[in-house]
Parts: C-alpha cells; sequence; structure tokens
C-alpha cells in the first residue's frame, strides 16, 4: 500500500480531537436537531430528514482532513461515542449509526481513490452519509414497515441536507480551520495556504 494511505501519529491525534470536537456538536444538535427534525416530519412525514446533516458532518471532516481509508469512520463513530457518553437520547444506537453514516462517506471517497477532495466530492460524500443513515434506519426506526411515500422523501432530505449541511458546510468548515494554520501537517492545510 502506497505510504500515503498509512496513518501517521499526528493523523491519530487530529481525527481523535476532530472526533470529541463533532461528539460535542452532535450533542448539541441533539436538542435543537431533534426539534426541528419532529416540526418537519409533522408537516410532512419524512421532511425531518432535512435536520439530520449536521449528525453526518463527523465523517465528511475526518475524510476531507485525514484523507486516508478509515478516517471517515474513525471520527463519525467517535462523535457519536461522545455523543451517546454524554447523554444522548438514542444511547447506544447512536454507534450504528456512527458507524453506518461513516462508512457511507468511506464508499464516496474510496470511489475517487482517496485523491479527491473538492466541493463537489464533499457534497457526495454527505450523500453518501445520508444513504449509510438511511439503509440503517430501514431496520432500526422500523422505516421498512413505512410507506413507499415516507421512504422516498425520507432518503431524499437526507441526502440534500447530508449534502448540504454535512457536505458542504463540511468542506468550508475544514478551509476555515486549515485557514488558521491548524492543519500545516496535512495537504488541506498546505493546499489553502498555497
Amino acid at each position: 500500500m502506497p505510504n500515503r494511505l498509512h496513518w501517521r501519529v499526528v493523523d491519530i491525534v487530529v481525527a481523535s480531537i476532530l472526533g470529541v470536537a463533532c461528539g460535542l456538536i452532535f450533542l448539541l444538535w441533539n436538542t435543537v436537531g431533534y426539534a426541528w427534525f419532529m416540526a418537519m416530519d409533522s408537516l410532512t412525514p419524512g421532511l425531518g430528514g432535512l435536520a439530520t446533516g449536521i449528525w453526518l458532518l463527523g465523517g465528511v471532516i475526518g475524510g476531507l482532513v485525514i484523507r486516508k481509508p478509515g478516517a471517515a469512520i474513525f471520527v463519525e463513530v467517535l462523535a457519536a461515542s461522545v455523543s451517546a457518553a454524554l447523554g444522548s437520547q438514542w444511547g447506544i444506537e447512536t454507534l450504528y449509526s456512527g458507524l453506518a453514516q461513516g462508512l457511507g462517506v468511506e464508499i464516496v471517497l474510496a470511489i475517487f481513490a482517496y485523491r479527491n477532495f473538492k466541493l463537489p466530492v464533499a457534497a457526495l460524500s454527505g450523500i453518501g452519509a445520508g444513504i449509510g443513515a438511511f439503509i440503517l434506519e430501514l431496520f432500526t426506526s422500523a422505516n421498512l414497515a413505512k410507506s413507499l411515500e415516507f421512504n422516498l422523501i425520507y432518503l431524499s432530505c437526507l441526502m440534500i441536507s447530508g449534502a448540504i449541511l454535512a457536505g458542504v458546510l463540511g468542506y468550508y468548515l475544514v478551509r476555515a480551520l486549515a485557514r488558521t494554520g491548524a492543519l500545516d501537517r496535512f495537504a488541506v492545510g498546505r493546499e489553502t495556504r498555497a
């Protein structure tokens, strides 16, 4: 395997910091985002998916910063673990969500051979995380028993929210962090400074 895909100590440390930071964001979003989710779902069942993008953010940020296989899963699962440990209302199921969402990001990044980290790929990664969440929730939230209409609306909303709130927002958050110099040891930091 090429050396560019091997994890360095700095990769592990920064991925851990990103995971904890995203976990704290998730913890805050558990209240605000869930209220938004329920309000949208009361208007049209499935529309609540528009509120989920922030919960998909960790994998996208991890993948865009570390740029190595496993980074999206590592950051998303660690973030989910922090959220669960600090009182997420979904408990251990939060970890399953982190794994499914991180895997969705990993699949997109693997399609691009971990070589393209531009805005369109970030948006696709957010969509991948949303699809991962959707597949998991077919079984864990009994969405499989719900109507086709609900599932199509929910999947569409997850993809839109994933693209915008995880992909686009994640891309610009990483760029903003890189401009501070905090990511100078990473390709994104060097690209931003160039």
